[in-house]
This record gives C-alpha cells, structure tokens and sequence, in this order.
C-alpha cells in the first residue's frame, strides 16, 4: 500500500500517510486523541510509533480523506486476514474521530457536517456490508477470520449513528432517503446472518483448536461472537422499532418476499450450545438474547398494518418453507421451557444473566401465527403436543407455573452496552505481532428492562389462553369442514385419551387419572383466566376456553366432573359449540374464581362447591399465601397495555362493512388487482365499523377468491351476494369493542345459495304436528327474509313461542346445514313459553332455551324456516 497525498488549503502539496496513520492512530481513543490536540495546539499532532520514529499526521486532512482511502484499499487489495484488520483499524479510528468530533468544532464539521464526507461515510459502510455479507466460513476454518468478520460487520453498521445521529428516528429518516437503501436492508440482514452462522459453527464445535495464532479458549471465542452478534441484531431490530422503516423492510423483496429476514431468523433460532459451553452463563444468556430479539424483529414484521408480513410469507414457496422452519424452532423453544423435562441451564451457574424474553415472545409469535389462516393448521400440528405435556403436569406444578402471580421462575430483558472502540481493539490485540495473550473474557454492561413480576405472569398466561381459542375456533367462512373440533381431537390423541374409555369402573386406570388430571388443571386455568379479563384477556377468548373446557368436561366420567351439560359417550357424537363463543353480550355461566394472583378479585359465585377445599390446599402447597397486587404495578400494566401487539383479527368486518364489499364486487370483481381501489374501500369501509386496513381487505378479498375457487373445484353452490334491505338508511354501526367477531355471526363473507327458495307452503318435515301447519299465517318465501330482521317463532301448535332477530340464513351452524335441512337460527329476544322447554333442534351447549342460553350468554336457536313469520306490526 502506498501512501496518500492531500492538498492543503494553502495550496501546499502535503504527503500524509494514511496506512501509517491508520496503524498507529487506532490505538488511541478519542480521549486520548483530544489530549494530544490539546497539546499540540491545532490539528497536526505528533505521536511516536513502538518501533520506528516520531511521526506527525494533520488530524483534520485524516479524517476528510480516511473513508475513500479505506474504500479504495478494500477495492485494490486481496481479502485476506491482514486486510480485515487493517480495515478493522480503520474503522475503528473513525469511530474514536466521530467521538472526538462531538467537542472538537473542526472534526464536527467534517465528519458530522460535511454533506460529502457523510455520504463518503455510508458508501464505505454499504460497500463493507456487501462484501461482508458475501463471507462464508468453512466449519473446520481455525483462522481469525471469523472473529475479524463479525467484528468488522458490528462496528461498520454502528459506525452510522456516530455520524449520522445517535436518535433512531434522525437516523431513520437520512437512511430512508439515501437512494442506496434497499441495497443496505438487504445487505445488513445478510452480514448480520454470516456472523450467527460463524457463531452457531463455533458454538457446536467439538475440536480444541477454535483459532489459530491465538491463545484464545474455546469459550472467550464463543463470548465475543456472542456479542458482536448481539451488538449487531440490536441495531437492526432499533431501526425496525420505527414504522417507517419497518415499512419500507416489508417492501423488499429480497428480505420478505423471498425469505432474507426468515433466513436470518432461522440462523439464530437454530444455534445449539455444545455441551463443552453449557456451563458458561454468559454464553447461555447471550444466545437466548439473540432469540429473544429476534422473534422480537419478527414480531415487528407480523404486526403491521400496512402490509401482511404472513401473506408476503405464504405468497412465496421457498419464504413458506423457511417460515415452518421458524415455527417448529418456536415450538422447540416452548417444548423446551414448558415440557415435562424443562430445566434452566444457566440456573447452575454461579452467576446468571438476563436471558431476555425468549419465551414470551414465543408465545406471541405463536399467538400471531395460530390465529392466521396460512399458518394454523401447522401450529395444530406442532403445537398441541407441546399443550398437552403442560396439561398433563401435576396439579399443583401446573397451578404454580400457569394460575399464579408469583412464577418460579421469569425472564428478564435485557440491551447489551456495546462498545465498538473496546471490541475492535480486544480482538486486534489477540492477533497482534507482539504476541501478547488476552487472559480474559472482554465483557459489557447490560441494560436492564425488567417486566414486573404479576405483568409477566399474567401476560404468559394470556398468551397460552389466545393460543387455545386461536386453535379451538371454527368459523365457517374461513375454516374446512374437517377442521371442525380438529384441535380437541388432536389434543386427546396427544394426551392418548379415548373418550369411549373414559367409564366408571375404568377411573383408577392411568388414562383415567390422565384425564382427571387434564380436566383440572383446564378448570383452573379457566377461573384464572377470567380474573385476566378484561386488562389482559377479552371475554372472547375466555368464551372459547370455556367452550373447550365443557367439551373435555362432557368426556369425564360421571362424579369426576359436574354435569353442566349433556354426557356424551364419545367426542363423534358432539355437536360443535366453539363458533358461537365469540361476541356474546349476556352474562354467562362463570367459575368462581380463585388461585394464587386472583385475591384481587372477589365476590363471583362458585359454580363447583369443592373449589374452596382444592385452592386452599394448592394454596397451602406454595410458600406463600396469595399475592397482594401493588398499586403501582397495576398502574404499569396498564400503561403497558398501549406497548402490547394488537391482535389480529380472524373476522376482519363486521355485517354491515361485507355488504358494502359484496355491492362492490358486482362492479369490480378483481377488486384484489386494483390497489388504489382497496385503499378507496378500506378507508370508506372504516366509517362503517371497526377500522379495516388495505392489508386485511386485501387479504379478505384473496380468501374469498379461494374460497369462491374451491368451492367451484369440489362442485359446491357458489357464493352470492347478501340482499341488503334498500328500506332501511344505512347507519354507522357501533364500534365493536372486542378484537374478534363472532364465529357465530351470520356467514356474510360466504354464504351458500338455498337449495330450494321454496315458500313456507312447500313440504315440511315429518313430525306429529304436521297436521297444523295451515293453521299458521302465510309466509313470504324464505329467500325474501333478511338478516337482522324481527321475526315470530311459530310453535308446532300454531302458537306464537318467542320473538327474535334472524341471525343467519345460509351455510352450516352447529352441525346442520341451514339450506338442506330448511332451517335458519334465531336470537330470541322475547320469550313466550316455558324456559324449560325444549328447542326442536338440541345443539352440544343444552335441550332447552334455559340451558342454551345459560351456557352461551345468548338464547340462539335453530328454527324451521316455514315456522318463522313477519311480525304484524
């Protein structure tokens, strides 16, 4: 390498040595570096090299000419071990000048001011980045190289905030505008992924010789991969903190289109500790961190309104297979921390370490993905395994871990305090000429971020509550008929319960005692979770819990369980009840609730009178008695509520707001190509209900386009637009309140033609009051009802049995088919017979209009269509 030449501003031609400067200047922090300008009274200062002569550099002429100088060496000069520490030096001397520039007025003008210099800056650090993210290691190379790569790869990307801003929206908003920015996401994410492959080789390495030329160990290797990896991942999960970056990442093809973020993740997800390095803490801790962040990265992604990360994903066969490839490490993480066998590596070292919050972001990723269409059958599939090794714990583990305020354990977040000039000079240090030996283990801060104790209990528990009522829903529009109880039959095939089995004289069996055991523990966790609502769980969610627990309920034998409903001898003979647990209005049945971290809420009647007895002795089994919520903790929960992802929904639009989207189609039925007339409808649509993004109706109009598809492929009626009743003025619905919408609200985003538009005079049913039927009055024919309409039940007598609105017409509900079987459901409202009568048509949740409406908060019933008439007045 030769020397550079400058032109100094008074036209005298000045040599000054870059490489030199470089090699020698490096060493010097900014501290130093302000010292030795002070002393020297102006910009050129003198320092003495270890083994040569004084030398004198212009500190100013350096740092305006040091990034093309380093951007041409990397250019001209073989990629070997001695350039990644020379451009390791150089970056490094940048940084301490960037330093030195925020008091030191002529350094600030050209390292933070200068437009040119600064541009000069982020094309040094993108052209790094490619080539950086172009490396990769052989699994048996010994050599420095993948120490100085990703040490190289964290202090180029933290160089920008030195000269840019340290404030991430500053920083943001120059780097969105750089013309070069899709180039950097791509790149960043992709260096950023060679360093944690370099990392996980290193981790799972059984040979002693980690790096040669060093005396470095196996473990100080991992630890300094560990944190340059971490210091590199949180800048990039800072940025993603900002939406518009986020944005701008959800646009790139290369990182979410064809996989390059769940490319990254499936990296990190994936580094398994060797057994050699389990015992280090530090090591344990940091890679738990970098799970943690990145799920929190991924997380990011699925919670965006702009665009529907899942859909871009499933769009994609290779993003698809990588994104299964996450989940099931997602599950493994779960299966780790809540399976039978779970135990805490780093709880047997001497010193712990936050770990970060791995498992609860866990738990939201698969929140996210179980309750999304392209992904919920595969999270049944891996996922209700990992449920039933939790229900099948002892009664009082499962207490501890899952009802109470007060965890054995937690976890505890955690950002590493980088710093860029230390990390670079440790490892420069460790393959210096001197051959000096780093006896220890360069170690960081870490900034704290810790969860309180009852916010991190209670979110857990509502997490692993949303994942069940994500995998038990069954709404119509949405899911196949074969997914109807899918996941209950999954979940006793996992816990190897045969409902048929399940009998008196067989309850000392193992199975039996498996059962009795699952039963309680979901009793439980039901009281607990209806003491969450409604800060940390929606009543929703709770429904379908409860839903799920009557169903496993109506399994057990009897005196095991209360008869709150029907006992059926196996779950074939079940009707379905989970798509009408959603969106109910009225009080429903309730379990009183108790259990350690509830005591705050009282006063509930107890719907099981051993409950009493069974909480005080899981009670008595703790150290402790029941928590006392502090002030100051509920007042952080909920101010925390506002930082909590927002659910997605399964229904994005409530009756009124389909309506309007099925008019619409008529005129425009490729409305899925237009993008400007979705964003017309999703705004247009917002003022009619909840508020519908373009990514959720885009995602609507392609279900239905599938739906509509598949339909036509298995033969079935395709489906038509609802008739909206032109008499009625449109009014702005009330916003709904809840997150989800009724699985058991009308099928307005599919709805299945009348097999026949028959009239009310047409054949009916067999039935001993067959004979009455001209006594009841004259029916307009049953394609003219509407939905929300009044309308009179009919009794088999003639007589008037209730009044209510029409709730649906079409498609299938508890287990009928409403067009076949000439049936329609019906929300009574004003009930003339005994509550204790029985309904025609018994579905799983009771017999009679009392049990029906006890069970479901709500008096919805199956009625003949030419048994319903328009009221009178």
């Amino acid at each position: 390498m030769k020397s550079s030449r400058v032109e100094s501003s008074a036209g005298a031609v000045q040599a000054v040595d870059l490489i030199s400067s470089v090699r020698g200047l490096h060493m010097l922090g900014s501290s130093e570096l302000g010292r030795l300008l002070k002393e020297a009274n102006g910009s050129v200062l003198r320092y003495s090299n270890e083994d040569g002569p004084s030398v004198q550099v212009d500190v100013e002429k350096l740092a305006t000419c040091l990034p093309l100088h380093l951007i041409a060496v990397f250019m001209s000069v073989e990629r070997d071990e001695s350039l990644f520490r020379y451009m390791l030096s150089g970056v490094r001397l940048l940084h301490a000048l960037c330093d030195l520039a925020n008091w030191h007025a002529k350094l600030e003008q050209i390292l933070l001011d200068d437009v040119r210099v600064s541009e000069q800056l982020l094309d040094l650090v993108f052209y790094l980045l490619i080539v950086l993210g172009g490396y990769k290691q052989e699994k048996s190379d010994p050599s420095p190289l993948p120490l100085l790569h990703s040490a190289l790869v964290a202090n180029s990307l933290l160089l920008i905030p030195r000269f840019i801003s340290a404030r991430v929206p500053d920083l943001v908003h120059v780097l969105l505008s750089h013309p070069k920015i899709e180039i950097f996401m791509d790149v960043a994410f992709r260096a950023v992924c060679m360093t944690i492959r370099s990392l996980g080789i290193k981790l799972s390495a059984r040979h002693a010789d980690f790096c040669r030329k060093s005396n470095l160990t196996a473990e100080q290797t991992a630890v300094y991969l560990c944190q340059q990896s971490e210091a590199s991942l949180q800048l990039l999960h800072s940025l993603g903190q900002q939406k518009t970056f986020r944005e701008r990442v959800l646009k790139n093809k290369e990182l979410c289109g064809k996989g390059g973020v769940l490319a990254l993740g499936q990296t990190i997800l994936k580094l398994d500790i060797a057994p050699s390095l389990q015992g280090s803490a530090i090591i344990v801790a940091a890679v738990s961190r970098l799970k943690a962040r990145m799920l929190s990265i991924l997380l990011q992604l699925c919670e965006a309104e702009s665009i529907s990360y899942l859909d871009e994903v499933a769009s994609c066969p290779e993003s698809l297979a990588l994104a299964k490839s996450v989940i099931l490490e997602v599950l493994k993480v779960l299966r780790a921390v809540f399976g039978r066998d779970s135990r805490n590596v780093a709880a047997k070292a001497e010193k712990s370490y936050p770990t970060g919050l791995l498992h609860l972001n866990a738990m939201r990723l698969t929140d996210i993905f179980s309750d999304d269409s392209n992904f919920r059958s595969y999270i049944m599939t891996y996922f209700t395994e990992v449920l039933s090794d939790i229900f099948s714990l002892s009664h009082g583990d499962f207490l501890s871990f899952w009802c109470s305020s007060d965890l054995p354990s937690r976890e505890e977040d955690a950002s590493l305090d980088y710093d860029s000039f230390a990390a670079a000079g440790w490892i420069l240090d460790a393959f210096s000429s001197s051959g000096s030996v780093n006896e220890s283990t360069i170690e960081y801060g870490l900034i704290p971020d810790i969860l309180p104790q009852t916010l991190y209990a209670h979110q857990r528990t509502a997490l692993f509550v949303k994942i069940i009522a994500n995998l038990h829903c069954f709404v119509p529009t949405i899911c196949e008929e074969q997914e109807r109880n899918l996941f209950l039959q999954k979940f006793l095939q996992c816990l190897h319960i045969d409902s048929c089995k399940l009998e008196p004289e067989t309850a000392d069996t193992s199975e039996s005692q498996r059962a009795i055991t699952v039963y309680k523990n979901l009793r439980y966790l039901l009281s607990h979770a209806e003491s969450l609502i409604p800060t940390f769980l929606n009543e929703e969610d709770v429904q379908l819990l409860r839903v799920f627990f009557k169903q496993v309920q109506a399994l057990m034998p009897p005196g095991i369980a209360e008869e709150n409903g029907v006992q059926v001898s196996s779950l074939n003979t079940q009707e379905n009840a989970s798509r009408g647990a959603r969106g109910h209005e009225g009080e429903v049945e309730k379990v009183k609730i108790g259990g350690p971290g509830t005591s705050s809420l009282k006063g509930k009647a107890s719907a099981d009178p051993t409950e009493k007895h069974d909480l005080k002795m899981a009670r008595d089994t703790k150290e402790g008695g029941p928590e006392q919520v502090q002030e100051e903790e509920m007042t952080e929960t909920l101010q925390s509520m506002d930082k909590q992802p927002r659910k997605r929904k399964r229904t994005i639009m409530n009756d009124n707001q389909i309506r309007l989207m099925e008019d619409a189609l008529v005129d425009e039925p490729d409305m899925q190509r237009n993008a400007a007339s979705i964003q017309l409808w999703a705004d247009k649509l917002s003022h009619y209900g909840s508020e519908v993004t373009t990514a959720q109706l885009k995602n609507w109009l392609n279900n239905r386009k599938a739906r509509l598809a598949r339909a036509a492929k298995d033969g079935r009626p395709q489906t038509h637009q609802i008739e909206v009743d032109k008499s009625v003025p449109e009014k702005h619905p009330k916003r709904l309140g809840s997150k989800r919408e009724s699985p058991e609200s009308p099928n307005m985003e599919s709805h299945t033609p009348s097999s026949s538009k028959a009239s009310a005079q047409g054949t009916t049913r067999n039935s001993p009051a067959e004979n009455t039927e001209a006594t009841a009055p004259a029916e307009p024919e049953a394609a003219t009802f509407k939905l929300g309409q009044t309308v009179v039940l009919i009794g088999e007598g003639g007589e008037e049995v209730g009044r209510g609105r029409l709730f649906q017409l079409h498609g299938v509900w508890s287990g009928k088919d409403l067009d076949e079987s000439k049936l329609c459901v019906v929300r009574v409202e004003e009930l003339k017979a005994d509550r204790s009568s029985r309904i025609p048509y018994p579905i799983f949740s009771g017999h009679t209009f009392e049990e029906v409406e006890t069970n479901w908060g709500m008096m919805s019933v199956m009625w003949d269509v030419d048994k319903i008439s328009l009221p009178m007045s």
